[in-house]
């Protein structure tokens, strides 16, 4: 009796390789996409770190009785992180576009 492979396998998934980001292959996205993707990483980290810097502000004017101003949270932790995470989100899904725009011509 000889044995054989079964024939109803699937392939393995890519989980790791260029362009792909916990299995999602992030390569394959056009333009808009990478940009809609992009700004939208930029506003999540932005609501993120403003979050974490009202429950920081509201923990320290509380327990040490400080009046440390809100607008802190926004003004110099909530927006300069949110723009670095979009550029530096854009600058990566940009770089994987353009790799993709020049292997295909």
């Amino acid at each position: 009796m000889a044995l054989t492979s079964p024939t109803n396998t699937a392939p393995t998934p890519r989980t790791t390789g260029a362009g792909t980001l916990f299995g999602v292959p992030v390569g394959d996205f056009g333009w808009f996409s990478s940009l809609l993707i992009g700004v939208a990483a930029g506003f999540i980290a932005f609501f993120a770190a403003t979050f974490a810097t009202i429950v920081f502000v509201l923990v320290d004017n509380t327990a040490l009785h400080g009046t440390v101003d809100f607008a802190i949270s926004y003004r110099d932790v909530g927006l300069p992180v949110g723009l670095l995470v979009m550029a530096v989100a854009l600058s990566y899904l940009g770089t994987l576009w353009f790799k993709r725009i020049l292997r295909r011509s």
